[in-house]
């Protein structure tokens, strides 16, 4: 039975191969379907628990950002029913799930300060929604914990000497080594094809360093990158710098601004 475990693990990793939109392979074996489901539910679930802005101008705000880059063919071409709801709640983010569906929460409006940093945000959280990274977290998440399984039962089989010790350190040496660095490599990945997309909707990318500078003001003290899910300020404001003059190219030739207006 562990033999066929073990086989049907590697079966699923070797034929799970998919590409994200900026030629990466991943790991992704999740029904996409199964995804959508699990975001919607999540997201209706929060909307019954968590007050939402009710000022019609700061939602015709977020809105009219959100359009601009939800109407973009590529973004259509994955969903053309975009849910966007904005939170009250102090809280300097934002998120997107499988399934088209977009929140945004009152506190990230005072760190993103124009209609531009704000669009910074929104292609960000769009992104991972384009590049699956939701299916590939989940995917990577059940790979390592039926492989440290299998290992677990191999080890008890065997009367492994420190089981208990040594299955702490491999499930240390996973987290460390294995998803935290691809959870990296989604958040620069999302940068580079939210910066894409603002610029293709007509937001200016150079906004998106800007944004990210007052990210790091309001961050605070951060942990070691090698131990954070994401990359350091530092890191991801040079990743967001390099990409700057090739997103430019996109913005230079949108001929009519999106002319959202601030609150």
């Amino acid at each position: 039975m562990k033999t066929k475990l073990f086989l049907l693990l590697l079966l699923l990793i070797l034929t799970a191969c998919a590409v994200s939109p900026t030629g990466r392979k991943q790991l992704a074996f999740m029904p996409e379907s199964q995804m959508i489901s699990m975001g919607m539910q999540s997201f209706q679930q929060l909307k019954q628990e968590t007050p939402r802005v009710d000022d019609p101008a700061v939602n015709q705000y977020v809105q009219c950002v959100a359009d601009a880059i939800t109407t973009l063919p590529q973004v259509q071409q994955y969903s053309s029913d975009w849910e966007v709801v904005v939170f009250d709640e102090e809280v300097v983010n934002a998120f997107a799930l499988p399934g088209g569906r977009i929140g945004v929460y009152q506190g990230l409006l005072s760190v993103a300060e124009t209609p531009d940093q704000l669009a910074a945000m929104m292609g960000h959280e769009v992104a991972h929604v384009l590049a699956q990274h939701a299916n590939e977290r989940v995917s990577q998440n059940l790979a390592v914990n039926q492989t440290l399984a299998l290992l677990e039962d191999w080890m008890a089989s065997n009367n492994t000497a420190y089981r208990q010790q040594a299955m702490g350190l491999l499930g240390v040496g996973a987290q460390v080594g294995v998803l935290l660095p691809f959870s990296r490599v989604h958040e620069s990945e999302a940068d580079e094809i939210g910066q894409v997309l603002m610029a293709k909707a007509g937001f200016d990318p150079r906004a998106s360093v800007t944004l990210w500078r007052n990210m790091g003001k309001a961050g605070g003290e951060a942990p070691p990158e090698f131990l954070s899910t994401h990359p350091s300020y530092e890191t991801r404001i040079d990743q967001l710098q390099a990409g700057v003059e090739a997103a430019m190219r996109y913005y230079r030739v949108v001929t009519q601004k999106p002319g959202c207006k601030m609150p």
